[in-house]
C-alpha cells in the first residue's frame, strides 16, 4: 500500500476549492465532439518521442517486449469510471514514490537485515524471513521518507534491480521489512513460479512504470511505456483482487476494496481524449502516455482517486510551494476518461513490432517447506537461482513438498483439466526431479512423472479429478547439486481431454 499523506486543514480548503473548478472543466469535456485520433497518429507519436532505447539498462528498464514497454493497438475500454475520493488526483515524486540508485562495480557490499524487534526481513519468494546481502551498495541510496520507504537498487553488472520496502538505515546499518528481486531485463512482472518481484503489492519493482528523473524534460511528448498507477478503496475490486499481469494484490483487498477494477489492470485514455483542452504541459505528456501505453495498477494508496508515480527528486512537482489549481482540473478531466482496456487488436513491442503477450508462464516454484524423505543432507531453496540447492553428500537425499491442488497461488494460472503440459528439469551434480498426481477423494495415482534429469521433460493432460500433487527434488552424490523445474501449457502438444490422464503421460 502507498498511503497519501492527509492534508491539514488549508490544504483541504485547497482541495474543496479545486474540486469547484472542476466541475466546468468536466462538463465541457462531456459535452465536446473531440477529436478522434488513430492508431497511424499513434504509431507516429511514438516515432517523435525519440530513438529507440536500450531495452534492459537503468535507462530504460525490462525487455523490449515487456508489458512496461509495450502498447495495445485499438484497446477495447470498459466503461467503469475511476470515482472521486477525498483528495485530488496526484502525481507523487516525493515521500510516497520511489528512488533509484544504480551500483558501480567499485561500491562496497552491504548486508540489509529486518528491523530490530520484528521476525527478520521478509522474503515473500522465498517464504522466509532472512537477510540479503547485494554485492554493490551505491553510497547515494536514500529511501522515500514516508513510511512506505521505497528504494530500488539497479545492479548493472548483475542485471538485477533490488526491491525494498521499508528501507531505513539505523543503528549504523540497513534495516527494511521486505525485499524481493527482478531482472533488469526481464518482463517486469511476476510469473506464478516466482510470483514476487518487487516491493509493490501486486509483486512489481517500485520503479516499474516510474516516470524516471532523466524522462521529464527530454523533450518527447510522452513516455516511452506503461506508468505506474495507485487507486484507492472505492476503485479496486476485491474480487478478482488482481488479474494479469500481476500475480499479487494488497493482503487487505478483498475485505476493505469496494470498488470494479483490479490491481494489474490497464487503465487507458480513450483516442479521442483531446491533449490540447489540458493547460499544463507536464500533465499533457503524462495524458498522451495514456493514450499510447496506459497505466498499470500497482498498488493501492490512502483516499486519492488515482496516484502516477515519479522518480523521488524529479522535476515533476506540479504543485511545488502553492497548489496548482490547474494540474489539478488537468488531472480531474483525466480521471473522468480513464478506462480500464478489457482487450486489443493487437499489442505492438517496445520496437513497434506485433507480439502477442506470453501468459503460459512457468508454473512450478521451488520454494518451500520440503521435508525429508531419504537421507541428511538437505537441499536450501535459493531465490536468485529459483533452485533447491544440495551440498555435497555420498549418498543421495530425497526431498518431497506437498503442491497445492492448483499447483500454484496465482489465480489466473490455476491448470485447466485436459490441456496438455510439460514440465521440464533443469539440474546439475545429477540432481533429478520428479513429480507425483493422485486423486484427492481415492488417492488413485494419477501422474507419475518419474525421475528426470538435466533437459528431460515429461507430458500429461492436467486430470479433471480434484489432485493431490507432490514434487521430489533428489540430489546427485559425491558433489553440490541443484535442481529446479519448468511446468507449463504445452500448446504445441494438444491433449484430448477424454484420454485418461496417467496414460497421456509421456517422457
Amino acid at each position: 500500500m502507498t498511503p497519501f499523506s492527509a492534508p491539514g486543514r488549508k490544504t483541504l480548503q485547497w482541495y474543496k476549492y479545486a474540486l469547484l473548478c472542476m466541475a466546468p472543466f468536466s462538463m465541457m469535456l462531456i459535452a465536446c465532439d473531440i477529436q478522434s485520433i488513430s492508431a497511424a497518429s499513434a504509431d507516429k507519436r511514438v516515432q517523435e518521442a525519440g530513438e529507440s532505447p536500450r531495452w534492459g539498462t537503468s535507462k530504460t528498464p525490462f525487455a523490449v517486449d515487456s508489458p512496461w514497454n509495450s502498447r495495445p493497438v485499438e484497446p477495447v475500454l470498459a466503461k467503469t469510471i475511476i470515482p472521486p475520493s477525498k483528495y485530488a488526483p496526484a502525481i507523487m515524486t516525493n515521500g510516497w514514490s520511489t528512488g533509484v540508485f544504480v551500483s558501480k562495480d567499485a561500491d562496497p557490499p552491504v548486508t540489509v537485515r529486518g528491523h530490530a524487534g520484528s521476525q527478520g526481513l521478509w522474503n515473500p519468494d522465498a517464504h522466509a524471513f532472512q537477510d540479503v546481502t547485494l554485492p554493490h551498495w551505491p553510497s547515494d541510496v536514500k529511501p522515500a521518507s514516508k513510511s512506505d520507504g521505497h528504494a530500488d537498487i539497479i545492479d548493472p553488472a548483475q542485471g538485477i534491480i533490488h526491491s525494498f520496502y521499508q528501507l531505513r538505515h539505523e543503528g549504523g546499518g540497513w534495516v527494511a521489512s521486505q525485499y524481493a528481486w527482478s531482472s533488469l531485463n526481464g518482463r517486469g512482472w511476476g510469473d506464478p513460479a516466482h510470483y514476487f518481484q518487487g516491493s509493490r503489492a501486486t509483486g512489481v519493482p517500485a520503479m516499474a512504470g516510474l516516470i524516471l528523473k532523466h524522462e521529464v524534460n527530454d523533450g518527447a511528448p510522452m513516455y516511452r511505456h506503461a506508468l505506474a498507477m495507485s487507486l484507492t478503496t472505492n476503485a479496486l475490486s476485491p474480487d478478482p483482487a488482481y488479474i494479469f499481469p500481476a500475480t499479487s494484490a494488497d493482503k487487505e483487498a478483498r475485505r476493505i476494496n469496494f470498488g470494479k477494477i483490479p490491481e494489474g489492470a490497464l487503465m487507458m485514455l480513450p483516442a479521442s481524449f483531446d491533449t490540447s483542452r489540458l493547460s499544463d504541459a507536464r500533465v499533457r505528456k503524462i495524458a498522451e502516455t495514456l493514450k499510447t501505453y496506459g497505466a498499470y495498477v500497482v498498488d493501492r494508496n490512502d483516499g486519492t482517486p488515482f496516484v502516477i508515480y515519479a522518480e523521488q527528486g524529479s522535476e515533476l512537482d506540479l504543485h511545488n510551494k502553492f497548489w496548482n489549481i490547474k494540474a489539478i482540473a488537468d488531472l480531474e478531466q483525466i480521471r473522468l476518461s480513464l478506462r480500464q482496456a478489457v482487450s486489443a487488436k493487437k499489442w505492438l513491442d517496445g520496437q513497434g513490432r506485433s507480439y502477442t503477450p506470453v501468459k503460459d508462464l512457468n508454473l512450478m516454484s521451488m520454494r518451500g517447506p520440503w521435508n525429508l524423505a531419504q537421507g541428511n543432507a538437505a537441499g536450501v531453496f535459493d531465490s536468485r537461482s529459483q533452485s533447491v540447492l544440495f551440498p555435497e553428500t555420498p549418498a543421495r537425499t530425497v526431498q518431497v513438498k506437498h503442491l497445492p491442488p492448483s499447483i500454484t497461488n496465482v489465480a489466473w494460472a490455476t491448470p485447466v483439466s485436459g490441456s496438455s503440459y510439460l514440465l521440464t528439469a533443469a539440474a546439475a551434480g545429477g540432481a533429478k526431479l520428479r513429480l507425483k498426481i493422485i486423486e484427492a477423494a481415492t488417492e488413485k495415482p494419477l501422474i507419475d512423472s518419474g525421475e528426470l534429469g538435466n533437459g528431460e521433460t515429461f507430458r500429461f493432460a492436467w486430470p479433471a479429478q480434484k489432485v493431490n500433487a507432490a514434487l521430489y527434488a533428489i540430489s546427485g552424490t559425491a558433489q553440490a547439486s541443484r535442481i529446479s523445474a519448468d511446468l507449463r501449457r504445452d500448446g504445441e502438444h494438444a491433449m484430448n481431454a477424454s484420454v485418461p490422464a496417467a496414460q497421456a503421460g509421456t517422457r
